[in-house]
């Protein structure tokens, strides 16, 4: 049983995320505003980019570092609707069947929240949430060491680097690229970002006393879209905290509390419809840091 924490009594003063998740299979269970949880247990996209894999065993580890958080949001409700898996290797089956469980979600006004697997969740995900608002500027905010805008190549298929090369062939792309490292992504991928029009904030400007400016990005980036898809790639972070991902960042950021500011301003924003985390891969952790920080993220959006 992976949802299971410390028991203090059934009084909601007591809850525990645990205590407030139900298993489920039937999509007509979901209210509006409900959290809605699908794990993508796929990692085939990061083999094709030729990445370590193994994030595909991420989604329960996530899930078990979840469990014992406090619930301190009184109207909290998650909905646990299983893991998608891709054993075929077929991985864009795979995202077409995330897609189509995240539009039934979102068409019934419910929060979709998926933990990961590979970062090519990132097309499934958005590919689900244009089914839901065909005719809305879906804005993507994507806190992340890489563009992943690179082609596809057709002797490979789609992998973890294309999400965003993949949705921009789909028409006018708005995404917003938060920690993007000079150092993991060639001239070329800077390149194909200013020709997609897509917006970034090196990581190199991510300190405290330059919040305003980041702050005014972020907003500036809210204001031209009408609902907001947040995914965040674990190995943005530095690899004392989060060793455990496919390609770990010595330089890159801590969850410190420049990050945790902006972070937060990103959640209070009422177009915030869906939320990934990608890229745990619990063989190479380090005493579950990744999966707890990941956790601690997802524990955010869920108590704000």
């Amino acid at each position: 049983m992976i949802w299971q924490g410390r028991f203090d009594g059934d009084d909601p003063l007591y809850h525990r995320i645990f205590q407030r998740v139900s298993l489920e299979t039937d999509y007509t269970s979901i209210s509006p505003k409900d959290f809605v949880l699908h794990g993508f247990a796929v990692d085939e996209g990061v083999k094709r980019n030729k990445g370590r894999v193994g994030s595909k065993e991420g989604c329960d580890i996530i899930r078990k570092n979840t469990a014992n958080f406090p619930v301190v949001n009184p109207a909290f409700v998650l909905k646990d609707f299983g893991n998608i898996t891709c054993e075929d290797r077929n991985l864009e089956k795979s995202q077409k069947e995330l897609a189509n469980k995240v539009a039934e979600v979102l068409n019934r006004k419910g929060k979709s929240l998926v933990f990961g697997g590979g970062h090519e969740v990132t097309f499934a995900h958005f590919s689900g949430i244009k089914q839901a608002f065909p005719d809305k500027r879906v804005g993507i905010i994507n806190i992340d060491a890489h563009f992943d805008n690179r082609e596809v190549d057709p002797n490979i298929g789609a992998s973890s680097g294309t999400g965003f090369w993949q949705i921009a062939q789909q028409g006018e792309i708005h995404s917003l690229h938060i920690g993007i490292q000079k150092n993991s992504n060639t001239l070329k991928l800077f390149d194909i970002a200013h020709q997609f029009g897509m917006k970034y904030i090196l990581a190199d400007e991510l300190f405290f006393e330059n919040l305003p400016n980041i702050y005014q990005k972020i907003d500036e980036f809210l204001a031209g879209v009408d609902v907001l898809y947040l995914t965040i790639c674990m190995d943005v972070f530095n690899a004392a905290i989060a060793p455990g991902v496919s390609a770990t960042a010595y330089n890159g950021i801590m969850a410190d509390s420049a990050f945790m500011h902006y972070f937060k301003h990103i959640l209070k924003s009422e177009k915030l419809i869906a939320m990934d985390i990608a890229e745990v891969n619990p063989s190479l952790d380090i005493a579950e840091r990744t999966a707890r920080l990941a956790a601690s993220l997802a524990n955010e959006w869920l108590m704000s």
